[in-house]
């Protein structure tokens, strides 16, 4: 994929994740903006080559839901 077309993925996939995190944990979006953001979750999300952006928004949250719980990202084996 290329880096235009990887872009063009993360520009449709975020909103998605900012969504459930919205309905999730009931935070306004400028929150659930910045909980994504400053996440490790999101640093990782941004590297096309961790395979994380084929994963649902739904799969994503949670995935952001363990790193506040733990402090760590435990990737699916699909990733």
């Amino acid at each position: 994929m290329s880096r235009t077309e990887y872009k063009a993925t993360l520009q449709m996939l975020v909103p998605m994740i900012i969504q459930v995190i919205i309905e999730k944990k009931d935070v306004s979006v400028s929150s659930a903006i910045k909980l994504l953001y400053v996440s490790k979750l999101y640093e990782k999300l941004e590297n096309e080559r961790t395979k994380l952006w084929h994963l649902s928004p739904l799969a994503l949250y949670e995935l952001l839901e363990m790193e506040l719980q733990t402090g760590k990202i435990i990737f699916p084996t699909e990733a």
